[in-house]
Parts: C-alpha cells; structure tokens; sequence
C-alpha cells in the first residue's frame, strides 16, 4: 500500500488506567494494517518504549518513539490550583537519538520535579530539550484548541506563536475528526485557520485510547477504576466518541479535504530515525588507582583471596583463575565485579549479613574476592553456567541481604556513586482475572458481593502461572454455569476480560538496582515511587537490561535477618562469636536436628512434605542438604525416594555409562542438578557449552519442535561418543522428565549453605535462635503460635510479657525461657514501652505504685493501661482481675504521683521509700479462661495456657493434628478433627434455614468449618465460641483456600 497515512497519537495500557491496548495488539493492528510506521504517546511516561520499539522491528514497522506530555500551566514548580488554571497537553516526538535523550530527560524532569496529581513539563522545560524532537500540538488538549474553545484567540495565537519558535520547522498543529461529537468540527475549522495564519503546517490524526470502537465502554470503565466512580451507562458518552485505532482507508476519506494534512503524517514519520543501540553493556565508573586498570585490579583482589581464603596456590587453582580472569576481561566485566566486591566488603565491616546465590557460586574468582562464600572447587560448580565464552550473557551476581538492613547498602552505593547515578527498578502491578472482576464489578456500579462471588470463582493461580478468566471458564463448571445463565456475570466477565493483564500502578522491583556511568536519566526515564518516594526506573528490568544497564539485585532475606539478631544475642549474652563462613560443616547436632524433621524455621527445608523426606534420608553432609534444596521440586522430586534408597544402599547404584560416575557420584548416580544434565550432554553426547545451554533452555520452554531436534542430537552425539543407542534413549528419557524443572547447582549449594547455617543455630543455641524467629515474625498470629509451639516441644517456654523482663522483642531471659516483647501487645503504643523499659533503668518495679509513679508518658493512659494488665505484663506485681477492678483508681493515681517516684535512690545508692501508696479495693481474681482469652485477644495466641489442655489426653488419640491434616489429607474422604471453636458465624441460606461458618483451632493451627442447616439444627446448642469439639466430615478446596464441611459433631 501506497505511504498515505501513519498514526502518531496512540496510547496504550501504560497510559496507567487511560487507555487499554497492549502493546502487542497495538502493533498487531498496524501491521494487519499495512502501517508502515507507528508512533506510541503515553500519557506522561516511557514505560512501554522500549518493547513497543522491539516489537515494531519484528513486524517490519518503523517505531517512533513520543510522549503525551501535560504542560504546567505557570511553570512545572508551582503546585496550587488556581480558578484560571488552563489545561495543556504536547505530544512530543523523538527525530533521533537526540531527541531520544531529550525525552528521557523530560520525562524524568516531569516526575521528578512538576508532579502536582500529573508529570508536568514547563515551557522552560520545553525551550531547554527542545532538539532532536517533532511536536505536534493535539486537538484536544493543546493551549491553543483550550483558548480557541474558549473563545480566546488572541491567546490561541500567542501558544502557537511560542511553539512555532521554539520548534520552527518541527511544528505541527494536529487536527482531528469526530464527527459524532458535537462541535468538534467547528473547533477544527478554527484551528486550521489559526494555524496557517502563524505559517504552522497541520497534521491528520487520531488520538487513539483503545483499538476497536466497541472498546469504548472497556476504555471509559478503566477511567471509572482509576477515579473510582462508577459508569453510568445510560448517561455517558462512550457509545458516541470514537477513539478507536482507525484503518488508514478510514483516515484518509475522514481527511480527504485537508490532503496536506495526511502527507505531513508520511513526512513526519520518515524524518523519525531512531537506531536505538539495545544490548551494548553500560558499567558504574569504579574507581582504581593510578596506574592500574580494571582488569590488572581484579587480577590483584582475586590473587589476595587465596591467602585471606585459606585456598592454596596449586597448579589447577592458579589455572581455573587466570581462565576466568581471561573470559571476565575480554567481555569487558571487570568493573561490575569490582563494584559488587566492594559493595559486600562494606555489608562485611558493618556485619550485614549476605549471601549470593545463582550461578556466580560457579566463579573461583567471585569465591576468592569475597562475592561468593562457597569454594566452587569444592562443589565442582562448573564456571561456564555463569558466564560462557560462547554466548554474550551479562553477568548476574544475585545479592540477599539481611531484609532490615537492606536500605543501608543502597545507601552506600548512593553515597559512592553519586545519588543521580543510582536507582532502583520500577515493576507494574497488573489487573489479573480475579483483581479485574472485581474492580469491573465495582466501576459498574455492583454490589461487592457480585465481584467477590465472581471473583471467588477464579483460582489462584501460582507464581510465574497465572490463571487467566478464559481458562477459569473452561476449567471451573461453576464459573461455566454462571457465566451461562447470569447476566450479571457475563456482564462482569466481559468486560473484565478486555482489561484482564493491563497494568494498573507502577511500584518498585523487590531487589533490582542500576547503577550507571553517568546520571542514570541519560539511560532511562524515572520518577518517584507513588508509595515510597524512592527513584526508580520507568523501564522494568528487560527494558533496563536491554539499554545496556546491568541489574544489580538487593534482594531482603529475613532468614538473613533472623540469623544475624541470633548471633549477636549469642555474643552478647554468651560471649561467644559465632563466624558463619567457618562453620564446621559435619556437626552432629546439626544433622541430629535435620534427621528429627525439626525443621521450623530452617530455611529452605521446613514444611511436611521436605521434612519427611529429610526424616527418611538421614542427611550426613552439606552434600545431601543441597541435594535436597534441588529436588524437592516438580519433576525432580520424583528422584527422591531413589537418591534415600541408594545413600542407605549404596549396592544400589548404576550407571548407564561408566563415564556418568565422574559427574553423578556424590549424587549416589541420581541426577540432581540442572548441571548435572548440561555435563552429561558435554561429556557424553559431544556438546559445546553453547549447544548444552540451547538444551537447557529448549527443555525449559518445552516446545516440541526443539525437544524432538534435540533428541535427535543427543541421541546421535551418544553413540559417536561410543553409548550404545538403548542407554542413550533410557538417558534422554530421564533427562526429558527432570530438566524443565532442574535447579542449577551453584544456586542450590549457595541455599543449602544458608539451610545448613539456620539448622546450625536452631541445633546449638536453641534459645537465641527461637527468640530471634520469634522477633522476626512478630505480628503474623499463626506463624507465632507455630513457632510457640515449637518452643515448647524443645523445652522452652515462651512467657507473657513483663514490664520488669521484656525489652521491645523478644527477649531471652534464661537458657530455657524467652519473654514476649512489649512491642507485642496489642493497642500498645512502642512509645509507651520504650518509657518503660527507661524507667526501668532506675531498678525493676516494685509494686504498682511505683510502676505508675515512674512512667511519665502521657500515652499511659486507660487503653494502655488495660493492655498492660490483660496480656499479663503486670502480673509479678499485681493480679490481674485486682487491677483491672480498680482501673480507674489506677489512672488517677498515675495523674496524681507521676514525677514523685514511690521509690528512689539515696545517695549511696540504698533505696529510699516515699510515702505515696496505693490501695486496691478488693475485686475477683480473673479465671483462667479470662486470662486467656484476654491474651488471644492482646497478644494474638495463648501464652499462659490453652483451652485444649484439659482435653490433652483425648487428643493425644487423634491421628494427626489439624495443620498435618489441612496440609496432606486427601479432600473428599471422611476423618475427624478436634479442636476448639472461634470466630462463630451463623446465616440463613435463601430457603430461611440456618448454616454456620466458623474456625476450629487445635495446638498446630486451625481450618475454617462449614456447617449445613441440618448438622447445625442436630447439635446448635454446641457450636458457640470456646466450645471444644470433634468434629466428623471431609476437608475441601475451593479458591485455592483448604475448609471443612462437618458431617457430625460431639463436644471433647
């Protein structure tokens, strides 16, 4: 087709919650089109430029890259509104790479310096980015389409005045046709005639929010979602307007009358020439000393690392080095290894806790400059997983940090780099199935009960595996059925489905970092975080990546914070320094704890299902805990029971080719790694390491075109390495059925390292360990009442909190006892315990009297005063049904003395008494079932007691406990549970009978129960709150959440 027409005002998705098209049907469009060129102009932002770029270059269309800006009324710094606020839009174009730049900065200026409710650029702005770049002046937001809408043209005249200066031959005035909109023509008319009197050429297009015009609806729904109104379809106007992606046959009969309109499209769209270089590597400017490169300092840190390690100089080590140093200098790396070297040197001296895992634990040198922690000679982690000669892969050193103290590292590189060089990645929240029913259902006006029945119908998909709402109605009958014959629901699903993946807010990456050379606008665009304020990118992590800026992953591990908080409680309360780089690695206790299945709180192997196979296999090395970590996985699980059987039976054993035992021997001949599978290709079917890698990813994608070529491969490269063709198959089969869901080596020995070093603590200091779990979880109810539990099946009690023991977390008070932490304690204010823990300082409280004399916050008041009491923080000085009786007596006393201590020291130090006392009216001691709902209900979980503990014996008989049961049980068969009632909650179902929901806990955890009208109307009077029951019935799933519907009931 004949270059007559090309869009240059299109939005997508990304136009936050504006638009809807995804950019791949975007680009669809215009090729099915015959575009030849196609401009993307999102509101305000670059976040999709650099797909929209790419994807544009697979279809053959030029890409052009623009921006939608809002223009600030008096300047990008003044955040007020005033009554003659005029509101301006300017679609910018990037010419080159030049105006490329330019935009980048604009964008980021506009963020980060004119955000007022919008990015904002100014005229300043304007005049300062102005090169490189092609502005078209829209139709319907331009200063001069508002003034000449308002009737303004002397003001119409001087906006395209200053734009034409500005721009000079680079101006467009662009016009539109909408015939179906009242006025729109008159607007145009004016508009053209305005802009040939400034000598300003004019330009078709078609400001495009959505791609078919019965989206209409869709589009004006997600503006109801962004301003959280609801669509009143009898009354708006989206059945009307029409800002759909229009045809080129349709645009040039809309603009057959202004022909200079539709060639300026052509002409602009051929002076667009933007040869973006994607993939060209970018590295922080390290700094080095004079006389010295990057790669001569490398060389120097890795050549330390042998004595500081503790690795001898042999032949071989010396050899493995200089190979890496070789393949690290010529791809240019030296710098980023330098950069992440330092930056963990600084996490060392301020005793952050790290760990890198991934393939880097491959790398000799990363072990010997302090990036790794695990010898790869020792492991045979082969160097060419992490970087191969062969393919151009960026290194990727992936970074955990201890979670509490992963900001003060970002800081340090702020500091070292420069703040401008420095950012964090952005990410999108999406609007999956189950978010997007519901936020259509609401937009239209629903009651929430539509959404969330909808919404409840979808399951939950896994991480990396979405469920989307066209496979939910092909998988859930339910979902079928109502769709089917609910017009409601078709409604929702509908619509729903035309937005379902659209991005719906920006956040911040949950570890990725850039570090750049120069200001990282001259990369990227950025803005603030909406929630944090924190820079980061407007590209995610491809995009970043694939303007050459590697990513540096700061990701926040609490395991790493539970285990530093344990070993400074060991040095501080045993004087003991515990280096968990030196740990012996056969320590008895250790895997004595494994063998036991005492897993809680051990990373990476706690759950039932790991830990009875942990229980079976009887781990004796680090070897066996990192075999774990890899297998205990889909596909390689199925390996399991082989890999216990043959490390009992080592007679077991076999090899298909005696050449596999060199590479499967500590594995007792159990492939375990996705290495393992590369090694065998190598060794055995004659592959280079670029082919093995085209396996490894081939068997990831599982596409059968690739697996059936590169069975063939395999299976000739095996038997001209001399296998016979039968041992081949039978190798290729287990090969087949383990590799799509293999863990890399390096990957799984640096997280078995990190599991072997939480089982450690866990094994020998118990006490610290557990205190420091707690901490770490503090606020997650069940998670606290499991570790609780635990404690107390090792022999440690966890006592209520103490205002004369308790600290704000968890506090060890003896080899055998931790303290709940006045944080803890619900409406409690830490303002309020960290005054208590002060006046502490002075002595321990006597009595109450001088508690309340020497507090003298003000946030002591009733409602902390009564938190206090009922969680048992005062109960070594007083009762609580005593305090509680006397409450008001108790904060009169506290206005009166506070300040005038009962109790204070003389000067030598003896205890002088003042004569203010308190005498407490007699009132009832509170029962046992009283403290202990007062501690559910302030601490989350009984402390002091539980109410089962009167039926121990009972259900000492049950087979299993209910977290065991919800976990593993099979759904559909009947069992019995036994357990003690919460949270009761009775309806009438639509025939007038009642039915109860309500939660049955037993000592491990609890399950949401479901009783129908007839059970309930055979036992009502049981089912109230507190009752402890068993109950007979059957577990189920529905939404992905595990219930149980009873089919009897008897009280304990």
């Amino acid at each position: 087709m004949e270059r007559q027409f090309a869009h240059l005002h299109t939005h997508s998705h990304y136009s936050l919650l504006e638009a809807i098209p995804k950019i791949p049907e975007l680009v669809a469009a215009a090729a099915a089109d015959g575009q030849h060129a196609l401009a993307l102009t999102d509101n305000g932002n670059l976040y999709a430029a650099i797909d929209f770029y790419k994807r544009c270059k697979e279809k053959g269309i030029k890409p052009i890259i623009g921006v939608d800006f809002f223009v600030a009324p008096r300047g990008r710094r003044d955040k007020e509104f005033r009554t003659d606020d005029l509101s301006s839009r300017l679609v910018l174009l990037a010419k080159n790479e030049t105006g490329y730049r330019n935009l980048l900065q604009l964008v980021s200026k506009s963020h980060l310096e004119g955000f007022f409710y919008r990015p904002r650029i100014d005229h300043e702005l304007i005049e300062l980015h102005r090169d490189g770049l092609i502005a078209i002046l829209p139709s319907h937001g331009g200063e001069h389409a508002y003034s000449l809408r308002h009737g303004d043209s002397n003001r119409a005249a001087h906006a395209l005045s200053w734009f034409k200066e500005i721009f000079r031959n680079d101006c467009y005035v662009e016009v539109t046709s909408h015939a179906e909109i009242a006025g729109h023509q008159k607007l145009m008319d004016e508009i053209v005639l305005s802009a040939r009197a400034q000598g300003i050429p004019i330009v078709a297009a078609q400001d495009t929010y959505y791609l078919a015009r019965q989206d209409a609806l869709a589009c004006d729904l997600v503006n109801k979602i962004r301003t959280g109104g609801v669509l009143n379809r009898a009354g708006e106007e989206y059945a009307l307007k029409d800002f759909s992606f229009r045809p080129q046959k349709m645009m040039i009969e809309s603009f057959k009358d202004l022909p200079e309109a539709l060639e300026n499209t052509v002409r602009i769209a051929e002076a667009c020439a933007l040869p973006l270089q994607l993939g060209a590597w970018v590295f922080p400017e390290f700094p080095v000393p004079n006389g010295m490169t990057h790669d001569s300092l490398l060389h120097d840190l890795a050549y330390a690392g042998f004595k500081e390690r503790g690795l001898p100089e042999t032949p071989e080590n010396i050899e493995r080095v200089l190979y890496e140093l070789s393949i690290i200098g010529s791809k240019g790396y030296s710098p980023y290894f330098l950069v992440v070297a330092d930056l963990l040197r600084h996490a060392r001296e301020k005793a952050i806790l790290t760990n890198t895992r991934g393939s880097a634990a491959g790398s000799l040198v990363s072990y010997l400059c302090g990036i790794t922690t695990v010898n790869p000679i020792e492991y045979q982690l082969p160097f060419e997983r992490f970087l191969n000669p062969e393919r151009p892969s960026p290194p990727d050193i992936d970074m955990d940090l201890a979670d509490n103290r992963r900001d003060e590292l970002i800081d340090y590189v702020r500091g070292k780099y420069g703040d401008e060089r420095v950012a964090q990645i952005g990410t999108f929240g999406t609007m999956m199935a189950r978010a997007a029913v519901r936020d259509v259902a609401r937009a239209l006006g629903y009651p929430y009960s539509v959404g969330d029945r909808i919404a409840k119908l979808i399951p939950f998909g896994k991480q990396g595996f979405p469920v989307s709402i066209d496979s939910s109605l092909e998988s859930v009958p339910d979902l079928q059925d109502a769709y089917a014959k609910d017009a409601d629901v078709k409604d929702v699903i509908d619509l729903a489905r035309k937005i379902e993946g659209n991005a719906r807010h920006v956040g911040v990456h949950a570890a990725g970092v850039v570090i750049a050379p120069s200001p990282v606008s001259d990369y990227v665009p950025i803005q603030f975080d909406p929630k944090g304020g924190k820079k980061i990118t407007q590209y995610d992590m491809h995009a970043v990546e694939d303007v050459g800026l590697l990513k540096f992953d700061f990701l926040g591990l609490t395991n790493l914070s539970i285990l530093a908080d344990a070993i400074e409680r060991v040095r501080t309360r045993a004087d003991i320094s515990v280096d968990l780089d030196r740990l012996p690695l056969d320590d008895g206790k250790t895997f004595g704890l494994l063998s036991r299945g005492e897993t809680l709180g051990v990373f990476q192997l706690a759950g039932s299902g790991i830990t009875s196979f942990l229980i079976e296999l009887r781990p004796t090395s680090i070897h066996d805990i990192n075999a774990m970590v890899a297998l205990y996985r889909p596909g390689p699980m199925a390996s399991i029971p082989a890999y216990i059987e043959r490390k009992h039976n080592p007679k077991l054993v076999k090899y298909l080719d005696p050449r596999m035992e060199q590479i499967l021997k500590k594995s007792y001949g159990v492939i375990v790694y996705q290495d393992d599978v590369l090694q065998l290709a190598i060794k055995l079917a004659g592959y280079s390491w670029l082919e093995a890698d085209k396996l490894r990813r081939a068997m990831g994608k599982k596409i059968p075109v690739e697996m059936a070529a590169q069975r063939e491969r395999f299976l000739r490269g095996c038997e001209s390495g001399g296998m016979s063709k039968d041992a081949g198959e039978k190798l290729w089969q287990q090969i087949e059925t383990f590799a799509a869901y293999g863990f890399g080596k390096a990957h799984a020995v640096s997280y078995g390292n990190l599991a072997y070093k939480t089982a450690y603590m866990k094994a020998n200091f118990p006490v610290d360990y557990m205190a420091s779990l707690l901490t770490a979880d503090a606020g997650e109810v069940e998670k606290i009442a499991e570790i609780v539990g635990e404690c107390a099946r090792m022999g440690i009690k966890v006592l209520p909190p103490s205002v004369n023991e308790s600290f704000g977390n968890f506090t060890v008070i003896n080899d055998s006892a931790i303290r709940f932490g006045l944080y803890s304690i619900k409406n409690f204010g830490t303002g309020v315990a960290d005054s208590i823990i002060a006046a502490r300082g002075g002595g321990a409280f006597s009595d109450i009297a001088d508690f309340l004399s020497r507090i003298p916050d003000k946030n002591l008041n009733k409602k902390s005063i009564e938190a206090l009491i009922k969680s048992g923080a005062l109960d070594e000085i007083a009762e609580r049904g005593a305090l509680l009786g006397n409450l008001d007596h108790l904060l009169s006393f506290h206005r009166e003395h506070v300040g005038a201590p009962t109790g204070q020291s003389s000067l030598f130090g003896a205890r002088v008494e003042s004569k203010a006392r308190l005498s407490l009216a007699v009132a009832p001691a509170a029962s046992l079932d009283e403290r202990l709902a007062w501690e559910k209900e302030l601490l989350g979980l009984y402390v002091s007691g539980h109410p089962l503990d009167k039926h121990k014996e009972k259900l000492a008989k049950q087979k299993a406990a209910i977290k065991e049961l919800v976990g593993k049980f099979p759904r559909g068969i009947e069992t019995v549970i036994a357990g003690f009632l919460e949270n009761v909650r009775s309806l009438l179902t639509k025939n007038g009978e009642r039915m109860l929901f309500a939660r049955l806990s037993d000592y491990s955890g609890g399950v949401e129960i479901v009783v129908f009208p007839r059970v309930f109307s055979e036992g009502a009077e049981l089912f109230q709150n507190g009752a402890c029951l068993m109950l007979k019935g059957k577990f189920n799933d529905r939404n992905g959440e595990a219930s149980f519907i009873v089919e009897k009931v008897k009280a304990l």
